[in-house]
């Protein structure tokens, strides 16, 4: 992998930021964000204009054009959420994706050396996963290891890397009550580690630093109905996250987390935060067993068929949890259609995996 001079993937990658402000904390990114483009998705008032700073190169999309690229379909594009980033994620024509919060900076490993984030994203993601059994010394792709004694060699070249999932130095990424009786506590622990999240095993995805391949998995990276008349926030990821995990599983793709670390600057309100996630925080209960038990079927080979048959199962299960799922398998049904209209298939396009 080439030094931070030299952008890798260049030509085949997109930064997608969400935010409501100017964006001063590109400065911090600049060598290592500018030579790629960026898609910057405008939360709130569209009429308020966005600063960027000189010298990137970038689109801006409000949500006066939300709605005119979208027109009714603009309805799945949560609004005053940053679940709107997904949009970002629909109108790009990239293989990978990037997304990072606007208060998150550039950390500093152990030596006291800038983090490339971007850079360890795509190794993460260039490389194979091993979700069908651990290894012990974690990425076995990864210089100056390899698979330990035992590891079966039929699983060793491993399967495609949907999802690279980043994590934080300073503010951790906790719940509202976690904020409350922790209000002081700052994640210093940096682990030099990238991990492959075993097959049938769900994780919390968070979104502010977080990299996948859109070709393999991006159908299904939609944050849902958040914020704006919804009852719910601060779940958008999350939802994101336990679809994907489930659709990669079914599909033989990988996810890791682990490195890269970024600095995140900001703790948000715990009593907004509570106020936003405390039906989450009730139906989560609900959710982490259906994502458990959810089965997709053998026709469900590519990730817009597994998204829909998905759908389904949400309106017929968590529908009775509460009627906003309803709302929800509905929005990832248009989800889907906007996809396909923005996103038609090649005609040399082969499915995204054999179900496993």
């Amino acid at each position: 992998m080439s030094d931070a001079t030299t952008p890798v993937l260049k030509k085949e990658l997109d930064i997608v930021i969400p935010t409501i402000r100017n964006l001063d904390f590109l400065e911090k990114w600049r060598p290592f964000f500018e030579p790629y483009h960026l898609i910057i998705v405008q939360d709130g008032d569209p009429s308020k204009v966005i600063k960027v700073p000189e010298g990137f190169d970038y689109e801006l999309f409000n949500r006066n054009d939300i709605n005119r690229i979208l027109g009714p379909r603009a309805s799945c594009i949560s609004f005053k959420d940053s679940a709107c980033r997904c949009f970002g994620f629909l109108v790009s024509n990239k293989k990978y994706i990037f997304t990072i919060d606007d208060d998150c900076f550039v950390a500093k490993d152990p030596s006291g050396k800038e983090i490339n984030a971007l850079q360890q994203h795509i190794k993460n993601l260039v490389t194979p996963s091993t979700p069908f059994f651990f290894n012990t010394l974690y990425d076995p792709y990864r210089e100056g290891t390899d698979f330990v004694r035992g590891y079966p060699f039929s699983l060793r070249e491993g399967v495609p890397t949907a999802v690279s999932h980043g994590l934080w130095l300073n503010i951790p990424d906790y719940d509202a009550p976690t904020q409350l009786v922790k209000p002081l506590e700052r994640n210093t622990r940096y682990v030099d580690a990238v991990l492959t999240i075993p097959k049938g095993t769900l994780f919390p995805m968070c979104g502010m630093n977080l990299a996948f391949n859109r070709e393999l998995i991006g159908p299904a990276m939609y944050f849902g109905l958040m914020g704006d008349a919804q009852p719910v926030g601060r779940y958008d990821d999350m939802w994101a996250g336990w679809c994907t995990k489930v659709i990669s599983d079914h599909l033989g793709l990988g996810v890791k987390t682990g490195l890269p670390y970024i600095w995140h600057s900001k703790a948000s309100n715990p009593f907004v935060n509570l106020k936003k996630e405390y039906k989450g925080i009730y139906w989560q209960e609900e959710l982490i067993p259906f994502f458990q038990s959810v089965s997709l079927s053998k026709e469900c080979t590519t990730v817009q068929k597994c998204y829909i048959e998905l759908s389904k199962q949400v309106k017929a299960k968590l529908g009775k949890v509460d009627d906003y799922f309803n709302k929800l398998a509905d929005a990832m049904v248009t989800w889907i259609e906007a996809w396909e209209e923005l996103n038609p298939p090649k005609s040399d396009a082969l499915p995204n995996g054999p179900p496993k």
